[in-house]
């Protein structure tokens, strides 16, 4: 059951191949089993789990039963879950149990989903390598010696290793698209504003964004589907129709102007990566797309602008976090001032607080109109050369990360890490959709390739993935840590 999509485990369900509460005791014991050596889930949710199934499996006895009904999934830890401890991989929030359902969740629960349990993710979603938990580090199921990327890391590893079919992630600034990369499976971050953010703890307000991670776009086309639509408790939710995306994965390729930015192809790109990328593409072109170069001309701005505006957000989105109103509060304080000093430098990591510092700095005056207003300047040019390139192009193609999943402990230099999000952070600033999918390995390590297209265009991205993935099997590979273990 564990090697079956989304899509195969809802036909066998209606085929009576097996229950629903079957399906979720199989995968509860390759959880209790194999995660001791991953570390992909914080936590499981064993009883509820079971309860959701035998749900499912009355709904689906009566006749009643959706494309989602009984099918297992797991959540990561940043989305408020309704009587689950949400940790966000934090100290911090280590003994927060939410009394509510973010809205992600929530419609997964009404679309009859089961879920799992909350998966490890790096603090408050600041990291690219799942090291920063405060539950530990995340191995990746292909070489446990490897980082799974991050922040979603713990979702990818569950989900390439077969211990949950699909994972819900968050990506600022590719914290779905890379770590789908290094662990081989498929991940979509949507428009900003497609998805509502609402109980979804905040990293960096203007960036965040929900999106499924699984193995096919098939599967994630099913997702999306469910999550998406209309939030009025998300202000920043865009009130826009839901497409059908599973409907329109089968259409032809023919004539598809696919660009490839020549600033992804340059300096610091790992050869054997890029090989594996151009292959990709080579494949897009023999089923009837064309290709050209183009140019995203403040590329390199990305990175600086990112990490002016994230931390700024942060820095206020985590001042909430202070052992009064919410968050972990540190013992015998000797007043108020020393509450709020020890309750935040013993509940945040490194990382965090890192961010946070550089987020006040930015923020602070004398320094705004410099930092903050020129970074968002910035990132106006760079939303300008997406749309000014998608005038040329259907979509863009490039490598989702410049090198393949790199050891644990490998990149202890804070800028090192920053500088493995080379090619997604800009996406982010921009505020379009992008999707990685499978293209390939580099010894026994995934290859991510990466299609981008303009704001509110995933079902072309879903379908362009979708004919790459009937054309290829990089996206049936299993991890040897996943076949050995069946």
């Amino acid at each position: 059951m564990h090697d079956k999509t989304l899509v195969q485990l809802a036909r066998a369900l209606d085929a009576g191949e097996f229950s629903s509460r079957e399906l979720t005791q199989h995968l509860l014991g390759r959880i209790d089993r194999l995660d001791g050596e991953l570390n992909s889930f914080i936590t499981v949710t064993f009883d509820q789990a079971l309860a959701a199934a035998d749900a499912a499996d009355a709904i689906r006895a009566k006749g009643n039963a959706g494309p989602l009904t009984g099918l297992p999934l797991a959540l990561k830890d940043i989305f408020c879950t309704r009587g689950v401890k949400t940790s966000c991989g934090s100290k911090m929030l280590d003994s927060f149990v939410s009394p509510y359902d973010a809205t992600v969740v929530e419609k997964l629960r009404a679309a009859g989903t089961v879920s799992l349990g909350k998966t490890n993710m790096d603090e408050f979603a600041m990291g690219s390598s799942n090291e920063n938990s405060h539950y530990g580090p995340v191995h990746n199921p292909w070489d446990l010696t490897a980082v799974p990327g991050g922040s979603s890391g713990g979702s990818a590893a569950a989900v390439a290793a077969g211990l949950v079919p699909a994972a819900m992630g968050t990506d600022t600034g590719g914290s779905i698209r890379q770590p789908a990369a290094f662990c081989g499976i498929t991940g979509l971050k949507p428009t900003y504003g497609r998805v509502s953010r609402y109980g979804m703890i905040a990293y960096a307000s203007s960036l965040d964004q929900a999106g499924p991670m699984a193995r096919t776009a098939e599967d994630c086309a099913l997702l999306l589907s469910a999550i998406a639509g209309h939030d009025l408790r998300d202000s920043t939710f865009v009130a826009r129709g839901v497409p059908d995306y599973s409907g329109e994965l089968t259409a032809p390729l023919s004539g598809l102007k696919i660009g490839l930015p020549r600033e992804y192809f340059g300096d610091g790109l790992d050869p054997a990566v890029e090989k594996a990328t151009r292959e990709a593409i080579a494949v897009f072109e023999s089923l009837g797309a064309s290709v050209r170069e183009v140019s995203l001309p403040h590329t390199h701005y990305a990175i600086p602008a990112y990490y002016v505006i994230a931390p700024a957000e942060a820095s206020s989105n985590l001042s909430r976090f202070d052992g009064v109103r919410f968050g972990h509060r540190c013992d015998n304080p000797a007043d108020l001032i020393d509450l709020y000093k020890r309750s935040r430098a013993e509940g945040f990591g490194d990382e965090v607080k890192r961010r946070i510092l550089i987020g006040t700095h930015t923020l602070s005056e004398g320094f705004f109109d410099a930092y903050y207003k020129k970074a968002q300047q910035v990132r106006r040019l760079i939303r300008q050369d997406f749309l000014d390139a998608f005038e040329e192009v259907d979509v863009l193609m490039g490598p989702a990360s410049p090198t393949p999943a790199f050891d644990l402990g490998a990149n202890k230099d804070p800028v090192s890490m920053y500088l493995q999000d080379i090619y997604t952070i800009a996406v982010n600033l921009a505020g379009i959709p992008g999707i990685s999918v499978p293209a390939g390995f580099v010894g026994d390590r995934p290859v991510g390739l990466q299609i981008l297209g303009s704001h509110f265009t995933e079902a072309r991205l879903l379908n362009v993935a979708h004919q790459f993935q009937q054309a290829t099997d990089w996206h049936r590979r299993r991890p040897a840590f996943a076949e050995e273990n069946a």
